[in-house]
């Protein structure tokens, strides 16, 4: 991989990431479209993925400090009583949306993992993705629901929200994108709904993180070390990540009419483009 490409990946990473359009099906298809020589099977791309996500999850934190900050305080008594139940709701609610995925990802990852090889699978379910998103919107108006905020969600929707963001286990499905479909079929408004969706991405990007720090250690080990560029790749997908987490934020907070559009129609078109080139052989 070289400098240019590190850059490129780290920028992709801290974009797709938090935006509903999968930060792992664009990891499978981009190297393939723009013809870059480098696999994803070599020994240091995984630390350096590790890196990238270690800069995301920093930066999740950071937008979201306060959260945690009163999370952790409830738990040292800070705050009156209704806040503190409050604030321990939401770490239980963040927990409870965290489960399936853990498990689920656990259970499946030895089936799941051919699918990281096949950019023409990821490309056909990032059309997939666009549809779920454009059809969540569709089932939300009918619904007719005026929207809610996280602290009146129930430990089902928490749960339910869990469930989708499981999906996102195959490439091509987005993880922020089905959480936050299950928060507007909870009921959430659109901000809210992203809101719940980064809080629990925190955990789960940092968790995955963690679980692949022995291989990180292992290769820095083995290498002497790893040079500056992929540490400032990490700093570049967090600086990237805290722009699309605060972009995002203020969209889907003046945005809770079909928000979630654009994003459905931009997976559709770039699944369906990829396609088309890897089927008549142009990449």
């Amino acid at each position: 991989m070289t400098g240019l490409q590190a850059l490129i990946t780290a920028i992709l990473q801290g974009l797709t990431e938090l935006f509903p359009v999968s930060s792992l099906g664009h990891a499978v298809i981009l190297p393939r479209l723009l013809g870059w020589g480098f696999s994803e099977s070599d020994p240091s791309f995984l630390p350096f993925l590790v890196v990238l996500h270690l800069g995301t999850a920093a930066a999740l934190l950071i937008y979201f400090w306060r959260d945690w900050v009163n999370i952790i305080g409830a738990f040292f008594g800070v705050g009156n009583a209704r806040e503190r139940r409050e604030r321990w709701r939401l770490l239980w609610l963040i927990i409870l949306a965290t489960i399936p995925a853990v498990i689920l990802g656990a259970a499946l990852e030895k089936y799941l993992r051919h699918l990281f090889g096949s950019p023409e699978t990821a490309a056909g379910f990032l059309i997939v993705n666009g549809v779920i998103l454009f059809t969540a919107e569709r089932l939300r108006r009918r619904g007719g629901e005026e929207g809610g905020a996280v602290t009146a969600m129930s430990w089902r929707t928490a749960l339910i929200i869990g469930l989708w963001q499981s999906l996102a286990l195959i490439p091509g499905i987005s993880r922020s994108g089905t959480t936050m479909v299950g928060g507007l079929l909870g009921g959430l408004h659109h901000k809210e709904s992203a809101r719940f969706s980064f809080l629990i991405a925190t955990p789960i990007i940092l968790g995955a993180a963690v679980l692949e720090v022995p291989h990180f250690f292992h290769h820095q080990a083995e290498s002497g070390g790893f040079g500056p560029l992929v540490w400032l790749a990490g700093i570049v997908a967090g600086l990237t990540a805290y722009g699309s987490t605060a972009f995002l934020m203020r969209y889907f907070g003046r945005q809770d009419f079909e928000a979630l559009d654009p994003f459905a129609y931009y997976c559709i078109a770039a699944g369906a483009i990829a396609l088309a080139l890897f089927h008549f052989g142009l990449r």
